[in-house]
């Protein structure tokens, strides 16, 4: 099982559990709106987090089954970098997350993540 990390907000991941699919791509976008729903590896959720997401409250890390995920998944790299990060274009099934995790904070209140 190869696992892919998507950062959400709470209410948005209990609102997908009661509709059977997640439609969120990230931070007010819907994935009408984006075309796809951003995810990444363990190592760039912190990066993201912290990116996108700071200063924000009520969020939680949603641990994909890669295998599990019935939308077309590819990797591809954000304007301006090389790093490949996986996009689901796609709604992402919920039975495909198999755990959600909280993302800590550091002593500067900066984002950090392990799965684990």
């Amino acid at each position: 099982m190869g696992k892919i990390y998507h950062i959400a907000y709470e209410v948005d991941w209990l609102e997908a559990r009661r509709d059977g699919f997640y439609r969120v791509s990230t931070r007010g976008r819907t994935l009408a709106e984006q075309g796809f729903i951003h995810a990444g590896r363990a190592h760039q959720v912190a990066q993201v987090a912290n990116a996108v997401y700071s200063g924000q409250t009520g969020l939680v890390v949603l641990v994909i089954d890669e295998d599990r995920v019935t939308s077309r998944m590819v990797d591809e790299p954000p304007p301006g970098s090389a790093e490949l990060f996986p996009h689901i274009y796609g709604p992402l099934n919920v039975d495909a997350v198999v755990a959600t995790r909280r993302l800590g904070t550091d002593s500067d209140g900066r984002f950090t993540f392990t799965d684990g």
